[in-house]
């Protein structure tokens, strides 16, 4: 049986900041529940009760949408090395955009990395922490690299026309807000 917290522990973020995956769902009142998972150095603790994680560009931008109409957010850790454990933070999260005032508080927190096109910020409601007997081992090899390098390839510009074109909607339809099409992309 899991163990639930109003915020997390010293062990809690001692154990985030070893993983090198975690995972977030999130899901609007209807349509499709969305789970993506996350690596790169993408994930800041702040406190005990808020935590960022840094979205890059990818082939959809369901987070964004949903987060917008909904703002409930579940964040999943679960270890594949040492003792086992999954822990999960659930609350509230602001997708903070590029042209949101607070980007630019936020965004010297990651290493500068092209193709960064949201920050979440969880306001955390509830830890819980449950055994993972199930999870089976794996070793951390090393990141991936070809996400960063594609993105740089194309560019600010070439990023923002990718945006308009592949991110603007959810699978189910709904707007992200990545980019304001009134403008022409710089």
């Amino acid at each position: 049986m899991g163990k639930q917290f109003v915020s997390m522990s010293h062990q809690h973020i001692e154990f985030i900041e070893q993983q090198q995956l975690f995972f977030v769902a999130t899901a609007a009142a209807q349509g499709k529940v969305n789970v993506s998972p996350k690596g790169m150095d993408s994930f800041r603790v702040l406190n005990s009760q808020q935590v960022l994680w840094l979205n890059l560009t990818g082939s959809g931008n369901e987070t964004a949408a949903h987060v917008q109409q909904l703002p409930r957010m579940t964040v999943m850790f679960c270890a594949f090395q040492g003792k086992p454990l999954i822990l999960r933070l659930y609350g509230q999260a602001t997708a903070i955009h590029r042209a949101d005032e607070a980007w630019q508080d936020y965004i010297s927190m990651f290493p500068a990395q092209a193709g960064a096109r949201q920050i979440f910020l969880l306001e955390i409601e509830m830890v819980q922490g449950s055994c993972g007997l199930s999870v089976p081992f794996f070793d951390f090899v090393g990141p991936r690299d070809e996400l960063s390098s594609w993105a740089e390839k194309q560019g600010e510009r070439g990023i923002e026309q990718y945006w308009a074109k592949k991110n603007q909607r959810s699978l189910d339809g709904v707007a992200t807000h990545i980019v304001d099409l009134s403008k022409p992309a710089t």
